[in-house]
């Protein structure tokens, strides 16, 4: 997994009725885009995380992904 600052990391609900948890990278303290990433919460929380196989990247433009 690769990322980059201002992509949005998304993990899928894990159980039926259970909805996305969307954060944001503010940070990528990992080598060449590799995890543990600093992401904020829509409430403002922030903390590392090392996603797991039920996470997605969600690229956004001038994140410097093409």
């Amino acid at each position: 997994m690769h990322a980059s600052k201002g992509d949005r990391l998304v993990r899928h609900g894990r159980v039926v009725g259970e909805h996305d948890h969307i954060v944001e990278v503010v940070e990528v303290l990992g080598t060449n885009g590799n995890p543990p990433y600093r992401v904020r919460a829509e409430n403002g929380h922030e903390t590392i995380m090392t996603p797991g196989p039920d996470c997605v990247v969600d690229h956004r433009k001038g994140s410097g992904h093409k």
